[in-house]
């Protein structure tokens, strides 16, 4: 008997080996082969009794690793979907959903909250009853929960989910942050008693397998996670929910870079499942969905605790002194002596983010990638955000031996040295990527908050999206434009979520909620309608502009990046990127294809990052409004191009940001 299999690495084929007599092998079980002069994990796709002579040795697999089939055709169907669609090998497809862990390991059982445990006992507003009446009723497959912060998106969801459970049926409920998973899991564990299980990265490969084995046996009704979790293999699938969907965090940043969002509609479209998506701010392509009516849009315009909008103040920085405004210490202060609590926010983390000599303008940056390094004080080192150096600080410029020299800017650990001077009896924690390594402190800092027992919380993004505290009157932005300075099309759209997702935190259950913004563009179009609450306003004027430019929504993107250790053959194999497929476009031009359904190349350059980890990247951009046609020419480069020894080529199809 022989198996072929897949591998998780780049070669687009399958490959036999032999199985010993004494094994037992399924389709959708993983075993352990040879491959060269290493051992690597395999997918079985197919067993097969006879195969066809060969000159060369069939090799014996070495053990299987499963069994029970992990998965089955539909996976290796979706895998294939996804090699042609993402531009990877099938075997990669499959690899990305299959948890890695080789035995089953329990996670550990989450805390209770009894607050989360009474929500199913509020009363459903009007508005959320009239909602889940209009799309259990619905014969549309895709709808939309267009609902401001704190409008009870979740309870809708959750209550459409025990409907469609009561069917026979099974949920899939995607979140964006392992934050969001705890706090929900916590919310339906109770409710949906031993029949939830639970996906995301912040899980060991062992507790990840131990989940996706009870999925697969269809002893769980309902997972929850995070991006990969739309991977969950349910047989009689009936609702995918995507929760805070203008979320970036959907988008794989790794190969295969796929949108959690776009294999959500193609395995509701095969299961004939609903597929829900909700947000207070849509994505600009979701927004454009429901305008056009691919998409059933159900508003949710008030909150449920009974809690206003908060009063929203802007802050114009260029008139301040320091880092946190007078007005914004006013309302601290005013807020703490209240007894109630206090968010701050800001996209930054470290001490300081980048270091100056004043008598040269020599800047400290990292040697192996183009970025500034950050000092990080609590441990006296300068480190980079993206390869991981770090250096001793320095008080001498290397460069002209000037002792003028500073830190500038301002990150998470320098706000919290500073509120802690300032308010030295209030309780603070900071939650970020460098605090969030430890895992299980995460979830503490979030329940004492929750509890209480924390007066001010400052965080990054972390604290952005979704959490529900109701203790908390007061969010401070410390500085609103940390993404309007990137050079990206998207940096507009991602300060406004950011603004009206941050500001949504405060006031959830009184009139009391009041938000401070501290920006130096206090006139910015996002800035300034984020602050207004003029929404509607906002994506006008942005899909406008996007239209006007022939940026997505309205087109496809693909970005191709080259990187390699030399920056002449780096510069050279984009030119000959430039070439292959300027010869692609000419060719459809020639086959009498419409003009307005031929892609155009936007240009190549150096990448905004430059230089990462020792790389050198230079990029180019294809856009085009015929989807199939841009698919046509990415697939032409990724099955001809070859790139040389040392050179690598990513393509990221449909990019959410181009650095």
């Amino acid at each position: 008997m022989y198996v072929s299999v897949l591998l998780n690495n780049p070669l687009g084929q399958r490959f036999t080996y032999s199985v010993p007599p004494d094994s037992i092998v399924q389709v959708g079980m993983r075993a352990v082969v040879p491959f060269g002069n290493r051992e690597v994990t395999a997918y079985i796709v197919e067993v097969l009794e006879t195969i066809e002579a060969t000159a060369y040795a069939i090799k014996p697999l070495k053990r299987v690793i499963d069994t029970e089939p992990l998965y089955g055709e539909r996976e290796i169907e979706l895998a294939k979907w996804m090699a042609r669609f993402y531009l990877c090998s099938e075997g990669e497809a499959l690899g990305s959903m299959i948890p890695s862990g080789r035995r089953d390991v329990e996670p550990a059982l989450l805390p209770m909250d009894d607050d989360a445990v009474s929500i199913r006992d509020h009363m459903l507003s009007d508005e959320q009853q009239s909602t889940i009446e209009a799309i259990l009723t619905s014969s549309q497959p895709m709808h939309y929960l267009y609902g401001v912060t704190g409008s009870g998106k979740s309870e809708v969801f959750l209550r459409i989910a025990e409907h469609v459970i009561e069917k026979g049926r099974q949920v899939i409920y995607l979140v964006p942050e392992i934050t969001l998973t705890h706090q929900l899991a916590r919310q339906v564990s109770k409710r949906f008693a031993g029949r939830v299980a639970i996906l995301h990265s912040g899980m060991t490969p062992s507790q990840r397998l131990s989940a996706w084995r009870k999925i697969k046996r269809g002893e769980v009704q309902l997972a929850i996670g995070a991006r990969s979790a739309v991977f969950a293999p349910f047989e009689q699938l009936g609702l995918i929910i995507i929760d805070e969907e203008h979320e970036n965090s959907y988008k794989s940043g790794s190969n295969p870079r796929y949108h959690a969002r776009q294999i959500a509609q193609k395995k509701a479209l095969e299961a004939k499942a609903v597929m829900i998506m909700g947000s207070a701010t849509p994505s600009l392509e979701a927004h454009l969905m429901m305008e056009e009516k691919k998409v059933v849009r159900h508003v949710l315009s008030r909150r449920v605790a009974g809690g206003v909008p908060p009063q929203v103040t802007v802050v114009n920085m260029l008139a301040e002194q320091r880092m946190l405004s007078k007005k914004l210490m006013g309302e601290m202060k005013a807020t703490l002596a209240r007894g109630r609590q206090v968010i701050l926010f800001l996209n930054r983390r470290g001490f300081s983010h980048y270091f100056h000599c004043r008598s040269c303008g020599y800047d400290m940056v990292c040697p192996h990638c183009s970025v500034a390094l950050t000092f990080h004080k609590d441990k006296h080192r300068m480190v980079c955000h993206y390869c991981g150096f770090s250096r001793r600080p320095i008080s001498v410029c290397p460069e002209c031996s000037s002792v003028d020299v500073g830190y500038g800017g301002f990150g998470t650990e320098m706000v919290e040295m500073e509120v802690g001077r300032f308010f030295p009896q209030a309780r603070i924690a900071r939650l970020d990527t460098d605090s969030a390594k430890d895992k299980p402190m995460v979830a503490t800092v979030l329940h004492e908050f929750r509890e209480g027992n924390i007066d001010i919380l400052l965080g990054t993004q972390m604290v952005a999206k979704g959490l529900n505290f109701p203790l908390v009157d007061l969010v401070g932005i410390v500085l609103a434009d940390s993404a309007l300075n990137l050079p990206d099309f998207r940096s507009q759209e991602r300060t406004f979520s950011l603004i009206v997702q941050v500001s949504g935190r405060a006031g959830r259950y009184n009139d009391a909620g009041k938000v401070v913004v501290q920006t130096f563009h206090p006139d910015n179009t996002a800035i300034r309608l984020a602050t207004n609450g003029n929404i509607e306003e906002f994506y006008r004027q942005e899909l406008a502009a996007r239209k006007e430019t022939a940026f997505p929504p309205y087109t496809r993107l693909v970005n191709f990046t080259v990187r390699g250790r030399s920056k002449e053959k780096t510069e050279g194999e984009i030119e000959r990127l430039r070439h292959m497929v300027e010869s692609f476009l000419h060719g459809l031009a020639e086959s009498n294809v419409p003009s307005e359904q031929i892609p155009d190349i936007l240009g190549s350059a150096p990448c905004p990052l430059e230089k990462i980890a020792g790389n050198w990247r230079h990029h180019l951009v294809l856009r085009g409004s015929d989807p199939s046609r841009v698919l046509q020419i990415a697939t032409g480069v990724y099955e001809q191009y070859k790139a040389p020894s040392g050179m690598y080529l990513e393509i990221d199809l449909d990019p959410l940001q181009m650095l």
